[in-house]
């Protein structure tokens, strides 16, 4: 199998894999050249992050306990796509705005809008999983509050202003990767100050 950049993937043998993840490894030819490598590579289901914003311009966050660090961390709401390795933009959405709720307890307003800002890689040295970023804005509590998964501990959400994320990602206290991307694209499109 070739891809569109020309890598070609020589072999591939599936070591572990659960209803999350898959671990491979597999031998590929890298695209552009003759190399050919052996990696071990784990495969997960795309997912999205959620900035949401309220109408007053503050940013809503939770409270989320991280197993693999052992930390408790600010971030932005987010969530594997459940049904597909492969969605289409339809089925983001509907998973943006789903995780939205579920993990935060804020929907959009009436007249809010889901903007797709486009993806990155989380961490491309060893993994595919590929996180879709999303900006909702305006949102407001649903007054319904949180619907958390049983496999989640998020213990709140609270709103936050620019200055405050700002200082919480100067200080070292936001240490999410897909936080920290998501802001980073925020900026970078001149969508906040």
């Amino acid at each position: 199998m070739i891809n569109e950049e020309g890598w070609r993937l020589l072999e591939s043998r599936t070591l572990f894999q659960n209803s999350h993840l898959e671990v491979h490894q597999e031998k590929v030819t890298i695209g552009g050249t003759t190399t050919v490598r052996d990696w071990t590579v784990v495969r997960r289901k795309k997912a999205v992050v959620i900035c949401p914003i309220t109408e007053q311009g503050r940013f809503v966050l939770i409270h989320q306990a991280r197993i693999p660090v052992q930390k408790w961390l600010w971030e932005f709401p987010a969530g594997q796509v459940d049904d597909s390795m492969d969605p289409d933009l339809e089925v983001l959405t509907a998973t943006a705005l789903r995780e939205l709720t579920e993990e935060s307890g804020y929907e959009l307003t009436d007249a809010g809008e889901l903007i797709n800002l486009g993806h990155y890689y989380a961490s491309p040295g060893f993994t595919d999983e590929r996180q879709h970023l999303f900006l909702a804005r305006p949102v407001k509590a649903n007054g319904s509050g949180a619907r958390i998964d049983a496999s989640e501990t998020i213990v709140e959400a609270r709103e936050f202003t620019l200055e405050q994320l700002r200082s919480m990602i100067a200080g070292n206290i936001i240490q999410d990767a897909n936080t920290l991307a998501l802001f980073a694209r925020l900026i970078a499109r001149g969508l906040i100050g």
